[in-house]
């Protein structure tokens, strides 16, 4: 059975890659998942996966960091980094050694992927990372700060388990069990408290309109009283109506 791990500080990516390599590798075993590079770095030498999913940015070390310390042992797993970040830096790692998911990664990329490491399992000779590919990548990543905030969210719609981008997102909607996400393609749900999620948030974007509503500033289209003197939210992009509770109407006031 081919083993493999899951390092990445964003747990709703960890959880989005064991949902859909269950589905496109059953046999694939995952071992463990870890939340920041030095417990990434300890697991992967005790438990010695044959393949490592590694987030490029972590707490403690970095991806990179992990993948150049591993290159020290004698027994390295494949790597297949993720990473958040456009072409000047994905460039790097089109070569057969080594593969890249760039987030939020669809399942046909993720495919694709699983196929590359069937094929390199063929193969006795352990791939890791180059030198020169993470000195690259070490060198076009530099200066820029740590991401603490949610990129993306794992919804369930119907059947189905989805990753969506924030950017995407209209606003939130806490219910009894779950939170509602809705996008111009709908309505999906999140298992996620409202309190998580504002904490992951830009509150420069995102605002708070009631203790169970968040809402993206950039699909705010202005407000309306209804014949009950409330002030309601008006959208660009959808018909609903959101109710401004008294402690944010300040967000709403002329200026």
């Amino acid at each position: 059975m081919t083993t493999a791990m899951i390092a990445d500080d964003e747990l709703i990516l960890v959880e989005f890659l064991k949902t859909e390599l269950a589905v496109l590798w059953p046999e694939l075993k995952i071992v463990a998942t870890a939340g920041n590079g030095i417990d990434a770095l300890r697991l992967i030498r005790e438990l010695s996966p044959a393949i490592v999913f590694l987030d490029i940015r972590m707490p403690g070390l970095t991806g990179l960091e992990v993948a150049a310390k591993l290159q020290e042992t004698t027994s390295t797993p494949r790597v297949v980094f993720v990473t958040a970040f456009d072409h000047y830096a994905v460039d790097a790692f089109e070569r057969e050694a080594v593969d890249y998911l760039l987030k939020p990664p669809t399942r046909e990329r993720l495919g694709r992927t699983v196929e590359k490491l069937k094929r390199q399992m063929t193969n006795s000779e352990i791939v890791a990372p180059a030198a020169e590919l993470l000195a690259r990548l070490s060198a076009a990543l530099k200066g820029e700060p740590v991401k603490s905030r949610l990129d993306w969210l794992c919804v369930t719609r119907g059947e189905d388990t989805q990753l969506i981008a924030i950017d995407e997102v209209i606003y939130f909607e806490a219910n009894d069990k779950y939170v509602s996400v809705f996008t111009e393609e709908g309505e999906s749900l999140i298992r996620m408290p409202l309190r998580e999620i504002i904490d992951g948030l830009d509150p420069g974007r995102f605002w708070q309109i009631h203790r169970g509503t968040i809402v993206a500033a950039k699909h705010i289209a202005g407000t309306t009283r209804d014949f009950r003197g409330r002030t309601l939210l008006k959208l660009k992009s959808r018909a609903d109506r959101l109710l401004v509770s008294r402690a944010y109407l300040h967000l709403f006031k002329p200026t």
